[in-house]
This record gives C-alpha cells, structure tokens and sequence, in this order.
C-alpha cells in the first residue's frame, strides 16, 4: 500500500479524516507547509498538482529554494543489540560505524528507487 503521491520529483503525503469524509495531504521535502485536499481520490490528485504548481511557480517568482537542503547528517535510533552487532560488522570490516550506515542507507536508496 502506497500512501503518497508523486508529481514532477514532489511527494505529497495521503491522509483520510473519517469525521469530515475528506482526503488530505501536504507537499512533503520542502521548507514550506503546502497542504491539498479532495473529496475523492481524482479530487485528491488534481489538488495535490495543483499545490505543485503553485508552490512552483510561487519559488521562481521569489527565487526561492524549491526543495529542503539538507546537511548529510541525522541521528538514527536502533535497538541496542542491532547498534552492538552494527559495530561489531563495522570493525571487522575495518571501517567506521558512520560508513556503516551510510553503505547500508545507501543500498537500500538503490533498491528502493528502482522499485519507483
């Protein structure tokens, strides 16, 4: 199950509230808070591309970033053993825990963007 959309390189996250019978989302990876809604899910789509359309035109407009930067760093949260046996592999293969991960993380980006 897939719950986002995708439209020129955004992704924009799918939500349902049960009360308002109402599909919702926001534009995901981006400095700004764009939200969509539709009643349906076609409603949905043409909104989120919309917002997309929007928000693009509103960055070329003022010259803005159209993406969040990022700085290549983030704390990650594992169980303890998993940490423990990462860093057990890590030392083995004679590398750090960081170049770990990030081979691990990045593995896993391939796998996962040839699957979109």
């Amino acid at each position: 199950m897939k719950d986002f959309l995708l439209f020129k390189d955004y992704i924009g996250s799918v939500h349902f509230n049960a009360e308002d019978e109402i599909f919702f989302g926001k534009i995901e990876g981006i400095e700004d808070l764009i939200s969509f809604e539709g009643s349906s899910v076609s409603e949905l789509k043409k909104s989120f591309e919309a917002a997309v359309e929007d928000y693009m035109i509103l960055c070329k407009e003022v010259g803005k970033n159209k993406e969040k930067s990022y700085k290549g760093s983030f704390n990650v949260r594992i169980a303890p053993e998993i940490h423990k046996k990462a860093k057990r592999i890590a030392i083995m293969k004679g590398i750090s825990l960081n170049q770990f991960v990030q081979k691990a993380v990045e593995e896993e980006v391939l796998r996962e963007s040839a699957d979109l």
